[in-house]
């Protein structure tokens, strides 16, 4: 599909990349990585066409259609939702007005027997078959579709884009590419402006739907998820794996090995030679040894061992005071703006040394409540901050307050305490500030740079409750690896909004849901909870706050509290009111507790039903899964064949794989639906 041939790029005379070779090919989902400043955003603007390399080719296959999101892209606000997302459609739109302006030609003409007639039919119904292969105008629920599943609501479809943030507009232009079914989808980070219900949502939007895929992201779980090719930039060169993330970064780990062996017997053979041309060089019985020797060192080539991962550097936070056990209490904390309530009646105590997480959709409330605990905006309801609490806050404005007029390493000079002063370079090294970028003044910084500058500063400030907003969207994955680190040894408090799955994991303790108004808590990691909510996608939140809120009530301390040990009759035994408590109040227990309860309630007949109910969902996903395999391999078959001359003349082919397109689009919601219900019975 795509060539890419001994390609290079300079800058300055300093190379970025050299001889780069790789082909991409149907149907490939490629991650590619590389330290900050390795050249993959050059090298998704040299595949889309938008930059020339300084040497090399890139060969495209005709016809191809490419769809390249950037990091960041100017965004027009002169539509609502819906008619800028419509946009993705104007080719469909073009050739309507162009079946149209023939039909009303044919319909004018008098002249049926002519050559002429014949061939305006005869392209009319190529067109034709054209315009229904691609979809026809059937294209509004699929576009309501995308843009719900990248979290717009149904009421922002015809609101002004002007209204929106640049990160939900970014979101319209990521719709707008998905729609357009490009033959290859190049995404630059776009994961930076999706919570994590659509992060997930487009994990399998791109598993399932997409056609080649080239990614550059530093979301470790979602290109995981995603990919199964892994092409990797370092030491200037191209490293090709062909499989997935977590196998590459094993085939990465054993290739450095090889490289250092390597790299040790080679000085060990240089060394040798050295010494052999010190110790004769001046014994003429020696002198053609020594010149062979010479000649021998010369035409060695030095080994190149990659990039070091700088996630070993180990940062810890100064020594502060110690808080009070109970840093912040929220007792029925309420916000609302104007008519619209963000949250009500949020009750939760964290403690002191819990790393706990904030998450659910965009515009839930979760960076509301962290300005609530800041002071900075009011609200009703009781929140107390506990004594002794000093608060280090990192949120994305955070960068703004910098001190522009000064240098990038005087900017943590001021800050770095101890022994912290003596490894200034190397922190700025970790977090992609290294060599002359740590010379930069401040005001130079792009936005993402002064982001990371503001992260180390907060890493140095002596505080014991730590308050992240989206603390990883600028950061690489050794950077976000040594910030994990260094939360995870934190002595005091932390609270985390962040969508990275793969950086919460393994580091919170405690996972507070915010969605519909309401703040629940949920014990446990970032897949604990996912587990406990027995979902794959966190898109079904939505679809399960109606039946959560109704069995999950909040108590004063956060926690669920089961009503069925307060009404038991004087035997000991359930009475009836404690049966009738029982339903309502099952889904308020702990998953060990739920399973248990669920076991009780539920006769030997009615498992057995359930157990059936699950046979036969589990049947449906594998018939769903089998059709869409015998839709594909036939979509491939006609593909091929109309890639011949035959072919490409052939209206009826083009019908039959418009038909077919369609079908295998049904098949694949036949497919999501069957799993989702399978994943809900289970």
């Amino acid at each position: 599909m795509i060539s890419i041939d001994k390609l290079g790029v300079e800058f300055s005379a300093t190379p970025l990349f050299v001889d780069a070779s790789f082909v991409v090919n149907p149907k490939d989902r490629i991650a590619l990585l590389g330290k900050n400043g390795a050249g993959k955003s050059t090298m998704l603007k040299i595949i889309a066409g938008m930059q020339e390399p300084t040497q090399g080719t890139v060969s495209r296959q005709k016809d191809i259609t490419i769809g390249y999101l950037p990091q960041v892209m100017v965004l027009a606000d002169s539509r609502t939702v819906r008619e800028e997302a419509e946009t993705a459609f104007a080719h469909i739109s073009e050739m309507q007005e162009r079946l149209n302006q023939m039909n009303d030609e044919i319909a004018r003409r008098t002249d049926y027997e002519s050559e002429a007639y014949m061939a305006l039919i005869e392209k009319f119904t190529h067109e034709n078959d054209r315009f229904t292969m691609m979809g026809g105008t059937n294209y509004h629920a699929e576009l309501e579709r995308t843009l719900q599943g990248l979290g717009f609501q149904q009421t922002d479809f015809d609101r002004p884009t002007s209204e929106f943030s640049g990160g939900w507009r970014m979101r319209i232009e990521l719709a707008k590419l998905l729609l357009q079914k490009p033959d290859l989808l190049l995404l630059d980070e776009p994961t930076n402006h999706l919570d994590i219900g659509s992060i997930q949502w487009l994990e399998q939007f791109l598993a399932q739907r997409a056609n080649a895929v080239i990614l550059v992201s530093h979301d470790r779980a979602f290109i995981n998820n995603v990919t199964n090719r892994t092409i990797e930039i370092t030491c200037h060169r191209i490293n090709d794996y062909k499989v997935k993330y977590d196998e590459y970064v094993k085939l990465r780990d054993e290739r450095r090995e090889q490289q250092n062996r390597a790299y040790e017997n080679q000085q060990k053979e240089i060394a040798d030679i050295k010494q052999f041309i010190e110790t004769f060089r001046y014994k003429p019985t020696k002198s053609n040894q020594v010149q062979s020797r010479i000649k021998m060192l010369e035409k060695i080539v030095p080994i190149e061992i990659d990039e070091v991962d700088t996630s070993s550097l180990h940062l810890k936070f100064p020594p502060c005071l110690r808080s009070g056990d109970y840093p912040i209490i929220c007792d029925e904390v309420a916000k609302s703006y104007g008519q619209h309530q963000v949250f009500s009646d949020v009750t939760l105590t964290i403690k002191r040394g819990e790393k706990v997480a904030f998450v659910g959709n965009n515009g839930e409330g979760k960076s509301t409540l962290v300005k609530c605990i800041m002071g900075e905006i009011p609200f009703d309801g009781n929140l107390k901050i506990g004594h002794n609490v000093q608060i280090g806050y990192f949120a994305q404005n955070q960068a703004q307050l910098l001190d522009g007029d000064i240098t990038v390493f005087d900017t943590i000079d001021r800050v770095a305490k101890g022994d912290m002063r003596l490894k200034i370079r190397d922190i700025l090294g970790a977090f992609m500030f290294g060599g002359e970028a740590s010379d930069k003044y401040v005001k130079v910084l792009s936005g993402g740079e002064r982001s990371r500058l503001a992260m180390i500063r907060l890493l140095l400030e002596p505080v014991n409750l730590l308050i992240l907003d989206e603390p990883t969207n600028h950061l690489d994955m050794q950077s976000k690896d040594v910030l994990k680190q260094a939360i995870r040894d934190f002595d005091g408090t932390a609270i985390i909004v962040s969508h990275d799955r793969d950086f919460l994991d393994g580091l919170v303790n405690k996972v507070y849901e915010f969605g519909g108004g309401k703040v629940r808590e949920h014990l446990g990691g970032i897949y604990d909870f996912l587990q406990k909510k027995q979902i794959e996608s966190l898109n079904e939140l939505t679809e399960q706050r109606g039946a959560s809120s109704l069995n999950e009530q909040p108590s004063r301390d956060g926690k669920k509290r089961s009503q069925l040990g307060r009404s038991m009759s004087s035997n000991g035994s359930p009475s009836a009111t404690a049966t009738q408590q029982a339903s309502s109040n099952i889904l308020t227990s702990t998953p060990k507790d739920l399973a248990n309860k669920t076991q009780a309630l539920l006769s030997y007949a009615e498992q057995k039903e359930h157990n059936k109910l699950i046979k036969k969902a589990e049947k449906a996903v594998e018939a769903a899964e089998q059709k869409v395999t015998n839709l594909e391999e036939q979509i491939t078959a006609i593909e091929t064949q109309l890639a011949t001359p035959e072919g490409a003349s052939d209206t009826a082919l083009f019908t039959k794989y418009g038909e077919l397109k369609n079908q295998l689009a049904e098949a694949e919601d036949e497919w999501t639906e069957a799993s989702m219900k399978l994943e809900e019975l289970k």
